[in-house]
């Protein structure tokens, strides 16, 4: 290509979520050349489509699009390949697909995908669960979670909670502190899946101390000693092992593939709930 970047335009008449996720997904392929994104969502009126194409003939690259109109998907199209601009419409091989299946036609409906239904509000109740059940917080809840993350300060295990709470899991999470008891209910817990996140002791210090600095503290307490840290992971791993819960190591792991281990953990633990009553 002999450039380091392209224009990258994702056309939505919805939130526009799916071509972002689709989209870098794909450009993660490609190291050294960084995407430029220009995100249209909620596009749904030819006036708001001509702004589009505005746009794309200003900075031509290449174009995604979910768009359910099929007149206004025929004149992007159209305006691209006059541009010279690659564009794709990112639903329409799955609903081919689907149709091809099915054997019949599916009924054009703008964002249906975020309808206000049964799973969006069990999501929405999801997170109200976990954000009260931030770091230890109501422990007489723990019960009614569907998964209890444990682990020493830095294991991700906040945003791994609201991760799996946006997916409709209620999770809280539960710090383990030096000389700190744990919630005296937690081992007797029978309903939730409760997983140990450890960490390597480099991996943890190097937050930690990038905590601190942010905070401008003393960097130079046992909370950032390599020796400190190591045993606190070290009577973790014990803990876990004492108790028999499954323990995920997310030194290397971002965020989504964590989550992806512990949805995992929990249909099996589901399963067997199911099985044994």
């Amino acid at each position: 290509m002999g450039r380091s970047y392209f224009h990258l335009h994702l056309v939505s008449d919805s939130t526009g979520e799916t071509l972002i996720a689709a989209s870098r997904a794909a450009s993660a392929q490609y190291q050294g050349v960084a995407s430029i994104e220009h995100v249209y969502p909620l596009v749904r009126t030819p006036e708001q489509l001509d702004r589009v194409i505005a746009e794309i003939e200003n900075a031509p690259g290449i174009v995604l699009f979910t768009l359910v109109d099929a007149n206004l998907s025929r004149r992007l199209e159209e305006s691209c390949e006059t541009f010279g601009s690659p564009c794709l419409s990112v639903l329409g091989p799955i609903l081919n697909l689907f149709k091809s299946y099915l054997g019949q036609n599916s009924t054009p409906r703008a964002g249906a995908q975020h309808m206000l239904n049964a799973d969006y509000f069990k999501r929405i109740d999801a997170l109200n669960f976990t954000m009260m059940s931030d770091d230890g917080q109501l422990p007489e809840n723990l019960e009614h979670a569907d998964i209890v993350l444990v682990g020493v300060s830095r294991t991700s295990k906040t945003p791994t909670s609201i991760y799996l709470a946006n997916r409709g899991y209620k999770t809280a999470n539960i710090p383990l502190v030096p000389h700190v008891p744990l919630p005296s209910g937690l081992v007797h817990l029978r309903h939730p899946l409760i997983v140990g996140l450890v960490a390597s002791a480099d991996r943890i210090v190097q937050i930690r101390q990038n905590r601190l600095l942010s905070l401008n503290a003393d960097a130079q307490s046992e909370y950032v000693d390599r020796v400190a840290v190591a045993e606190e992971i070290a009577a973790s791993r014990r803990l876990f092992a004492d108790r028999s819960w499954p323990v995920i190591d997310v030194s290397r792991r971002s965020i989504e593939e964590t989550a992806a281990a512990i949805l995992d953990l929990y249909r099996a633990h589901r399963l067997k709930f199911i099985t044994h009553g």
